[in-house]
């Protein structure tokens, strides 16, 4: 029923309320009136072209579901929005900026919007370097890899692309990663690398509508506030409507791949990182208010990371794969937004470098230029960050580091961004263990925000 009176206000069909179309419009010109920048016109064209494809997905949603009664209203909402459309297309399209670069102070903005505290050379210096370092990485990988399977080349793009032909059918793809969900599970167990919690995992196909909104694989994270036993989603789209082509997204759809994906959006990834926080009691301060992509996104490439030893060969391959896109971000985005690359450029070098499908390197380059800008590079600060934290724990607890102990400490922190963060476990540490108290690893504890305790192990 909330979804329902939400589409009634929506509509404007609620007292005291009016059309979120003709607020949207209004909005927009107090924008113009106000001298600032007009939207991206690759941005506006898409969401021109996804207009109707919106609209029926709400359809979709709400004929999924046993609500009544939502016919007049969606009805009326998708007369509204379309004529928003037309105002759209004759309003805004011929004042969108033709190039998607932001000026230097905004961008700069951006970045510390999620949590990433460096400046934009910094983080293309950071990108350039991991990008080397995992490509040198993945073709050692590789070559053996070749040979075992008598490919022609060792070359790591060959080997990726044979592993890619490898696709499974679309109605056995969620089964398949349930199947990787319980073995990374068993693995998490077996290896003793972080507390599990105790509500399932919930793992879904994207709808056309889903997919169209958010291209790329995503965690649907459950309600941190009253949360009813509501669950996190992995959801899984396996086309992006935004594509230029028709060739296949064949990215997460062979067993070698779903390995580390499992891991960054489910376990020991996202679901495990907001199911924790759900089971154990986070403040809202760290919790909602604290919220950045940093934190987030660092711990999903961490994850991936801790996990990847335990795979077979081909699926380590994949995980380093998914790594090198994530360098490949935190140099691309910045040259994006900064003008130095053009979003198309930047789609042929994913596609020719690490190996996306055009659907994938399509959403990859929409995110650099209007999707969210600056969020891209949050996935490897955030996990150097983390792997920087980790280094320093060992040093200063030596024999007495235990992994599952940091893990977990990691999680009962909320989503602080990474100074706070290493502040608060250094912190918890150095309680912990007072002989290690004035390790200079331990040193940043002083004046840290009050650790929250992870759950006894």
């Amino acid at each position: 029923m909330h979804a329902l009176e939400r589409l009634r206000r929506y509509a404007g069909m609620t007292p005291l309320t009016r059309p979120i179309a003709e607020l949207a419009r209004e909005r927009t010109m107090e924008r113009a009136n106000a001298g600032l920048i007009w939207p991206y016109r690759g941005e506006v064209e898409q969401q021109l072209n996804n207009c109707q494809r919106y609209v029926a997905g709400i359809a979709e949603l709400f004929r999924a579901s046993p609500v009544q009664g939502w016919e007049a209203p969606h009805e009326r909402l998708a007369a509204q929005l379309a004529k928003h459309c037309d105002w759209v297309r004759g309003a805004v399209l011929p004042r969108a900026r033709p190039a998607p670069a932001l000026p230097a102070e905004l961008y700069a903005d951006r970045l510390k919007r999620v949590g990433v505290d460096i400046t934009p050379e910094q983080a293309i210096a950071l990108g350039t370097a991991s990008f080397a370092e995992v490509r040198d990485e993945m073709a050692r990988l590789a070559a053996p890899l070749a040979r075992e399977r008598q490919l022609a080349s060792t070359d790591y793009r060959e080997v990726l692309r044979a592993l890619k032909r490898e696709a499974i059918p679309a109605d056995h793809i969620v089964d398949l990663y349930r199947e990787r969900l319980a073995a990374i599970e068993g693995i998490i167990e077996r290896e003793r690398l972080i507390t599990l919690p105790q509500r399932p995992t919930s793992i879904r196909l994207a709808s056309e509508a889903e997919s169209a909104a958010i291209p790329a694989p995503y965690m649907n994270a459950p309600r941190l506030i009253g949360n009813r036993g509501e669950v996190g989603e992995f959801v899984l789209p396996l086309a992006n409507p935004n594509a230029k082509s028709a060739a296949a997204a064949d990215d997460f759809t062979s067993p070698a791949a779903t390995w580390s994906l499992t891991a960054h959006e489910a376990r020991p990834g996202h679901e495990l990182q907001f199911a924790a926080m759900v089971e154990r009691g986070v403040s809202l301060a760290r919790a909602v208010f604290a919220a950045n992509s940093t934190n987030a996104e660092g711990w999903g490439l961490y994850a991936e990371a801790i996990m990847a030893p335990y795979y077979p060969a081909d699926g380590q391959l994949f995980a380093l794969q998914l790594r090198l896109m994530r360098a490949a971000r935190a140099f691309l985005d910045p040259m994006v937004n900064l003008g130095r690359i053009t979003p198309q450029a930047a789609k042929d070098f994913l596609m020719r470098e690490v190996l996306l499908s055009e659907a994938m390197a399509q959403q990859e380059a929409d995110r650099y230029a209007f999707r969210w800008p600056g969020q891209a590079v949050s996935y490897l600060y955030g996990y150097s960050r983390l792997r920087e934290l980790r280094m320093k724990a060992e040093i200063a607890l030596r024999e007495k580091f235990d992994q599952r102990e940091f893990h977990d400490l990691i999680i009962a922190q909320g989503l602080l961004p990474p100074k706070l963060l290493e502040r608060a476990v250094l912190a918890e540490l150095a309680r912990r263990y007072p002989g290690t108290a004035r390790s200079p690893a331990l040193s940043g504890s002083a004046g840290s925000p009050r650790p929250t305790a992870a759950p006894a192990r």
